[in-house]
């Protein structure tokens, strides 16, 4: 396999709170060679240390710009991590109502990757179920709001989100196209019971599917909750993706 999949840290949060070093270097003995951190301006210095100690990168990272009060700063952690794309993890479901609210939305999305392409630095969302549960004049919100997105903005689709918010996610990926450039890969049953999350290829998500939809986008595992040793559901997850997407 030429890819090399990324690792969504919020998966180990545990472990990144108590030791941070020991978290990444244990990533990269499972064999990642990229992580993708989250409330990185937080804990800069020790994310920079902890990726050069371990030898990984981060291509992208996560971080609440959306609503920050000083994504200025956001952007300058990024720069000092090499993190040449920033992520807006979450704006809750309230507040993707209406079409109002999209247009709102993604003008203030638009207005921060201007902002952030002074720090040549690419900025984008990431979605949860409600995106897609949430319609207005029969759309998913998502869709009417990649509409009003500036060219360059990217977008990282949460493939496990938007199955449970009832998209045909192969059929979503290949509508949204290139500006699809990170997915976060992650199986179990189709449920907002995330304690049920499984290893790629172990649950009811086609996983394959998603995959050859969005051949252009970084495979980001991730696990918002697993009942075993994440550690060892994120290695089954990355052996899965070695052996299945080509």
């Amino acid at each position: 396999m030429t890819r090399q999949p990324s690792v969504q840290l919020y998966s180990v949060r545990d472990t990144v709170q108590s030791d941070l070093p020991g978290a990444i270097a244990r990533l990269a003995e499972i064999g990642f060679t990229q992580v993708e951190p989250y409330a990185f301006h937080t804990r800069t210095a020790e994310f920079k240390d902890a990726f050069a100690a371990a030898g990984v990168t981060a291509p992208s990272g996560h971080a609440a710009v959306i609503d920050a009060e000083d994504p200025r700063g956001i952007f300058e952690a990024a720069n000092t991590l090499g993190i040449t794309t920033v992520i807006d993890p979450f704006v809750p479901s309230e507040r993707w109502q209406t079409a109002d609210d999209v247009a709102r939305l993604a003008q203030r999305v638009n207005e921060l990757s201007e902002l952030a392409h002074e720090y040549v630095v690419t900025f984008g969302y990431h979605n949860h179920a409600w995106e897609l549960e949430n319609t207005v004049g029969g759309r998913p919100v998502l869709e009417l709001f990649a509409d009003q997105l500036a060219p360059e903005v990217v977008l990282e689709i949460d493939t496990f989100w938007a199955t449970v918010g009832g998209a045909d996610t192969p059929a979503l990926l290949e509508a949204l196209g290139e500006r699809v450039q990170f997915i976060h890969v992650k199986d179990g049953a189709k449920s907002t019971d995330t304690s049920t999350q499984q290893p790629a290829g172990q649950g009811e998500i086609d996983v394959p599917a998603i995959l050859a939809a969005a051949p252009q986008a970084l495979r980001v595992v991730e696990f918002d909750a697993y009942a075993g040793d994440v550690f060892e559901g994120i290695a089954a997850s990355l052996a899965w993706l070695k052996e299945n997407d080509q």
